[in-house]
């Protein structure tokens, strides 16, 4: 490795970096959609806006503004999360947050400005709000579930459970908001990507070092996180990458319309960054790029890089 990363994660560290300079990083195509692409994700949004969200709330005991939520996803799942309402509980604007692969234990505060509503929803499967008998909460095995057709693979629900989320977001305002946004980051953000082509009540979405970018390249490039399992996966049973054709975040990508905020880092052990950037890039829309310096790791800049992926969502909402 190179300065700063030497510096911040020893010279023993592998190469988090995968080879790719910035320019080259910017560089990343995508793949092309697979026939059947666009039939498939309209078919899964249409089951998936069908489903009445039915959504319950409870006031968390100490915490003005913050309640417990659970609501009904696609095939009937149930999952939970958090929704913070502004003190007078009404929202010009609302977002729908993702999360990692980790699940989510607490809301996000600092995600939501003033006169912002905010549901932090789980992805059926993860914990501790999404947990659902037959479908792993590991993430090595979550990322399998299903994967061996098109229409069983875990990652066609989670998508479904953004959808809902929003839904369930939607019916507990009182009004509708001016503005509809998603914001994930890796797991979360590759979801997102997957999701917010096919959904015209969203208006902008924000995505930090996005997850499922450009599978050919993934496939080669050994991890610390889910895609690792995947690769080894693939593998030994090749007929599985038709199916992750499905499920690329960097071809959705190259549907969205919408502005974007991407997030992507130079150097992740994770989650390579020339599959982060590969969904950037695909964007054919108005979007901003806010570069982190490294990701799913502590280091020097982080906090700086964070206040400026802050600033950019904030100026999403506001638009």
């Amino acid at each position: 490795m190179t300065a700063p990363y030497d510096e911040w994660f020893g010279p023993d560290a592998f190469d988090a970096t995968y080879g790719y300079d910035r320019k080259a990083l910017e560089e990343v195509g995508a793949p092309p959609e697979p026939a059947g692409f666009a039939e498939f994700w309209t078919t899964l949004y249409g089951r998936a806006r069908a489903v009445d969200p039915a959504p319950v709330t409870r006031q968390v005991p100490g915490r003005p503004g913050l309640h417990d939520v659970e609501f009904t996803s696609l095939d009937g799942v149930r999952l939970g999360g958090w929704l913070v309402l502004p003190p007078d509980g009404v929202a010009e604007r609302a977002l729908v947050v993702g999360h990692g692969y980790g699940g989510r234990d607490e809301p996000d505060l600092e995600l939501v400005p003033p006169g912002t509503a905010a549901l932090f929803a789980a992805a059926r499967g993860l914990p501790q709000r999404g947990l659902v008998p037959g479908i792993p909460a590991v993430a090595a095995e979550h990322v399998l579930h299903g994967i061996d057709a098109v229409d069983t693979y875990v990652h066609g629900g989670c998508a479904a459970d953004v959808w809902c989320a929003a839904s369930a977001l939607l019916a507990l305002l009182p009004q509708p908001p001016d503005r509809l946004v998603f914001v994930g980051g890796s797991f979360g953000g590759g979801i997102g990507a997957l999701a917010l082509p096919w959904d015209d009540r969203f208006d902008a979405g924000a995505l930090h070092v996005p997850s499922f970018g450009n599978h050919d390249l993934r496939l080669t490039m050994p991890c610390t996180g889910s895609g690792e399992a995947v690769r080894r996966y693939v593998a030994e049973r090749p007929e599985a990458r038709e199916v992750l054709r499905f499920f690329d975040a960097a071809t959705a990508a190259g549907r969205l319309r919408i502005p974007m905020v991407v997030a992507p880092a130079l150097w992740d052990p994770a989650v390579p960054p020339p599959g982060q950037f590969a969904v950037h890039n695909a964007i054919p829309g108005p979007k901003e790029l806010v570069v982190f310096s490294a990701g799913h790791a502590d280091y020097p800049d982080e906090a700086a890089d964070t206040e400026r992926y802050l600033d950019a969502i904030r100026r999403l909402l506001d638009a």
